[in-house]
């Protein structure tokens, strides 16, 4: 079995990010471990990945962090909000790792500032094409089986066709809800929940890739598209 969608995917072959260019990028912590990362898209929502949420009522997300040690530069705020989407269904079967993201609203606003920031999303329906280049970051595993960085740290990647990633994933690619990325460096355990930036919009979010094969052009890694859920977004952002 390849899948690891529930196992959290540190960039691998990437570099250190320059300090704070990155400022929409939190670190979602539980008991002060990092577990995931996210992204604000305003001053009090917080897009991430599905599965990150196990059942955990303490999330606290970190907010302006570049090296994690280092608490007194970044803020800790505590989630009031869980909102996984409906259509997500938490479970070790492979072909339910559809609608793998979620929205966290935060208990206070964030000040907004250089540190931090929030990120663009894509218009509804919008595709992003083939050879687009584009950009993952996050505080996850260095290598498949090594230790997470306490350094943000980033990676350059260009997006796959779509059929492309159907035929190398199979049944368990989404076509129209999902995007799939090949670099030389790449999201690894601890990476999910992160965004994958084109331009400077998050398009997609890390979801799965295989334990084997990380970040390999046999088996890339899988990121939610966003821009299919666009709609649901603004609907949770407006009533919650």
């Amino acid at each position: 079995m390849f899948l690891s969608a529930h196992v959290n995917v540190s960039i691998v072959n990437g570099k250190e990010a320059k300090r704070h260019s990155t400022p929409y990028m939190v670190s979602l912590q539980t008991y002060g471990h990092h577990i995931c990362g996210g992204f604000l898209i305003s001053d009090q929502f917080v897009l991430t990945a599905a599965h990150c949420w196990k059942g955990y009522d303490n999330l606290m997300v970190v907010v302006g962090a570049h090296d994690l040690r280092d608490s007194k530069s970044s803020d800790h705020i505590r989630v009031k909000s869980y909102i996984p989407h409906p259509n997500y269904r938490p479970t070790n079967k492979p072909h339910h790792h559809d609608a793998d993201i979620m929205l966290l609203k935060l208990k206070k606003k964030v000040n907004l500032n250089k540190k931090v920031g929030v990120i663009p999303l894509p218009k509804k329906g919008e595709d992003v094409k083939a050879d687009t280049a584009c950009s993952v970051a996050g505080w996850g595993r260095l290598m498949i089986g090594g230790s997470r960085s306490n350094l943000l740290m980033e990676a350059k990647v260009s997006v796959i066709d779509n059929n492309e990633c159907r035929n190398r994933w199979g049944e368990l690619y989404s076509v129209s809800k999902m995007i799939c990325v090949y670099g030389r460096g790449g999201t690894c355990k601890g990476d999910s929940g992160g965004p994958l930036v084109c331009g400077n919009t998050a398009v997609g979010i890390t979801s799965f890739g295989s334990r084997n094969h990380r970040n390999t052009l046999e088996r890339p890694n899988v990121y939610t598209k966003i821009s299919q859920y666009i709609q649901w977004i603004k609907k949770v952002v407006r009533n919650v």
